[in-house]
C-alpha cells in the first residue's frame, strides 16, 4: 500500500506513519511525502481555512503521484486566536476522502497577542519559550504540555479517525 504525505514536516511523516502502521498492522506500507501547497495563509485561522489547507494539501498529493492514499494535515487556530486544532484529511486513489480534527486547546495571552501581531503559531511559541524551530519537534502542544502530549501523538489520533470510513468502507461508502 502506497501512502503519499503532503508534507516534508517530520512530525508530520512520523505521525502519518504511526497511524497507518497502527490501522494496517498486516500491510506492506511505502511513504512517501512531497512538500505541497496548503492555498491558505501560512497561518490559517478558523475551522474552514484550517480544512481547507488540509483538503488541498491531500488533493495535490493526488496530482503528485499514483498511490492508495493521500494525507493532508494543517494546524491552525480558531478565529478568536485563543485555541488551536488541526485537521487531518485522508484521500484514496478513488477520490473518497475521510477527515477528522485533533482536540483543540487553550492558548495562552502570550501566545495570542504574538499571534494577533500577525505570528505563525510556532514561531510565537518560539518566542514565549525561547526555543527554535518547534514546529519541527514537539510543537506549540509539546511546549504547553511538558512534553506529556507532543506534536506526534497530537496529530496520530486524529490521523487513525480519519481513517475510520476507509476501514468501513461499506458503511461510509456505497457503491
Amino acid at each position: 500500500m502506497k501512502i503519499v504525505i503532503a508534507s516534508q514536516n517530520p512530525v508530520k511523516i512520523k505521525a502519518v506513519k504511526t497511524a497507518f502502521r497502527q490501522v494496517f498492522p498486516d500491510k506492506k506500507l511505502e511513504f512517501m511525502s512531497f512538500d505541497i501547497a496548503s492555498g491558505v495563509s501560512d497561518q490559517p485561522i478558523g475551522r474552514e481555512e484550517t480544512l481547507r489547507g488540509a483538503m488541498n494539501r491531500a488533493l495535490g498529493a493526488s496530482k503528485k503521484v499514483k498511490a492508495d492514499y493521500y494525507v493532508g494535515l494543517e494546524g491552525g487556530v480558531n478565529k478568536a486566536m485563543d485555541t488551536e486544532v488541526a485537521w487531518m484529511v485522508v484521500r484514496n486513489s478513488e477520490g473518497r476522502i475521510g477527515k477528522s480534527q485533533t482536540n483543540s486547546f487553550e492558548l495562552p495571552s502570550e501566545i495570542t497577542k504574538l499571534l494577533n501581531q500577525g505570528k505563525e503559531l510556532a514561531d510565537a511559541g518560539d518566542i514565549v519559550f525561547g526555543t527554535k524551530n518547534n514546529k519541527h519537534t514537539t510543537g506549540v502542544v509539546g511546549l504547553l504540555t511538558h512534553g506529556v502530549i507532543d506534536r506526534e501523538k497530537y496529530y496520530v489520533q486524529a490521523i487513525i479517525l480519519a481513517l475510520i470510513p476507509f476501514v468501513n468502507q461499506k458503511l461510509y461508502f456505497e457503491k
